[in-house]
């Protein structure tokens, strides 16, 4: 719960921070997430990590301020991560996914470009996510955790000032799973990567 506040106090000093002048958009963005687990621990090497693609959408609001191009963004996002986990000695293969109301939170700039500025402005962003899970398969064995926090860089391109084309790479922060035997002193943990690609029409 105080997670869930914290995101939502950063969204709005964040917004607040932009300019009153500041041109408002919101609209829906649906998009593929292609993810897997950066794998660690003694028992990694037991195992290997494959991508699983899956659906990614929810709601967008962006802010940006005239003229200098710079804003921010943030979304609402249902998101699926995980990965094809493999047993490198016996070759089973099991797909492992958690599910997350995923908050991305993104600086903005937008270039502009004085001959096709009214059709097209390509932009870069950067941000931190907050992942809060509402689901899983993870055997009973995995410590899946409840929240996640990464990081995201990515690039886009606006066509007619409404739809807006956009790919990125991200990184956890903390661990998506982990599994421990105290017993034979064996860990596993991992943490979760993901390239996305979204299309967001905002009014």
């Amino acid at each position: 719960m105080k997670k869930a506040i914290f995101c939502v106090a950063l969204v709005a000093v964040l917004f607040l921070a932009v300019p009153a002048n500041a041109q408002f958009k919101f609209g829906p963005k649906v998009g593929v997430n292609i993810s897997t687990l950066s794998l660690g621990g003694n028992l990694s090497e037991n195992f290997k990590s494959g991508n699983i693609t899956s659906f990614t959408g929810g709601l967008m609001a962006e802010f940006m301020v005239p003229v200098i191009g710079i804003g921010v963004d943030a979304s609402v996002m249902y998101t699926r991560k995980g990965s094809n986990l493999k047993e490198t000695v016996s070759g089973l293969s099991e797909s492992q996914h958690t599910d997350y109301i995923e908050i991305p939170i993104n600086l903005k700039y937008k270039f502009s470009l004085p001959v096709v500025g009214s059709v097209l402005a390509p932009f870069v962003y950067a941000g931190p996510s907050f992942g809060f899970r509402i689901g899983d398969n993870f055997a009973d064995q995995y410590k899946n955790k409840s929240f996640e926090t990464a990081i995201n860089v990515g690039i886009g391109l606006e066509l007619f000032k409404h739809l807006q084309i956009a790919g990125q790479y991200g990184w956890g922060l903390g661990k998506t799973m982990e599994v421990e035997d105290n017993i034979l002193n064996s860990t596993l943990n991992g943490k979760s990567r993901a390239w996305t690609v979204t299309a967001a029409y905002l009014f």
